[in-house]
């Protein structure tokens, strides 16, 4: 008798044991969901090396978000392939928020230009927030012999393909940019592409390359010391940061514009309390007094729009340029 009565009492605890392992297996991955983001470090990856305009503002959100999120953001600089390397380590990360990419608008200019991407630019992301604008600014070395729009112009004209511009890559906001400038001026110029911002103002300011479009953050610096000229802007209107500076438009360019902007974005299906919730700190921090002062003082402007607004531009900003690559029948180098 009490060994059936053991026997009993040893399958119940079995069954117990079974149980409870069986609710812990189910209970688990709703706990680990339910820490608080984030508990670790995050990775914000710039897709150029270091020293360009999109590391430069990456550091600097990093340094907000990581201090009003009090976790790390460390920013990784994975440069290649005119963004695609990083922005595809992005794509195909987990959508839980930890790795993310500050990049510009070459987001929505690659789909047009390459013709293969390792992923979807509009299904394997979720916009997270679109947090600066910039002019881009139309710079030569002082070696070259012009000092306005028009007299640019002129020598390109008097000499067709001699001269040459840099940019960030093939397919990038400057390499389209000077496109545009091309199409609109009546102009063909010879474009060297290098792997990021950097290289290429290197080159320039080594009198390597005489021409170059690229943000303000990249050159200002180099105009201010005299070691490059400035020529014109690229936006519709003047930039507070160099009022005296023309538009490409004004100098002699009429209906030119492009404009430069920076966003990021996380992985698709990243829960949408954690993308509000990175959104919500940045917007935050574009409205801290030095981040302002820092970047105006290079022609960046803090401009915040949220995870749904920014996923519209991106939308909306594919076609555009589209028509701008097929018109000009540019294609990869």
């Amino acid at each position: 008798m009490m060994r059936v009565q053991m026997v009993r009492i040893i399958r119940r605890s079995t069954f117990v044991l079974v149980m409870l392992t069986s609710v812990a297996s189910m209970i688990t991955p709703e706990i680990a969901a339910a820490q608080p983001y984030p508990n670790r470090p995050i990775r914000l990856i710039s897709p150029y090396p270091p020293g360009g305009s999109n590391d430069v503002l990456a550091r600097l959100a990093a340094d907000k978000l990581g201090a009003a999120m009090g976790q790390r953001v460390v920013v990784d600089n994975r440069p290649g392939a005119n963004t695609i390397v990083g922005t595809d380590i992005v794509a195909k990360s987990a959508p839980d928020g930890y790795t993310m990419v500050l990049l510009p608008n070459s987001f929505v200019t690659n789909p047009s230009f390459y013709s293969k991407l390792p992923y979807d630019t509009t299904r394997d992301f979720s916009a997270v927030a679109l947090i600066a604008i910039s002019p881009q600014m139309l710079v030569v070395h002082p070696s070259l012999a012009a000092t306005t729009v028009r007299e640019l112009v002129a020598l390109a004209k008097a000499k067709p393909g001699f001269y040459s511009y840099g940019t960030s890559g093939n397919g990038s906001v400057g390499h389209l940019g000077m496109v545009l400038f091309g199409m609109l001026a009546g102009v063909h110029l010879e474009h060297i592409a290098y792997k990021g911002t950097a290289p290429a103002v290197t080159e320039l300011l080594g009198g390597h390359i005489p021409i170059m479009m690229s943000s303000m953050l990249s050159v200002i610096p180099h105009v201010r010391a005299g070691k490059l000229r400035m020529l014109a802007v690229t936006t519709a209107k003047r930039s507070p940061a160099v009022p005296e500076a023309p538009t490409i438009a004004e100098a002699g360019v009429p209906g030119y514009e492009a404009t430069l902007w920076y966003g990021i974005v996380a992985a698709a299906r990243t829960p949408e309390p954690i993308l509000a919730r990175v959104s919500r700190e940045l917007d935050k921090a574009l409205r801290d007094r030095d981040i302002i002062e820092k970047l105006s003082s290079q022609g960046v402007e803090p401009y915040y729009t949220g995870p749904k607004d920014f996923a519209a531009r991106i939308r909306d900003e594919i076609p555009k340029w589209a028509r701008v690559i097929t018109d000009s029948g540019m294609r990869p180098e």
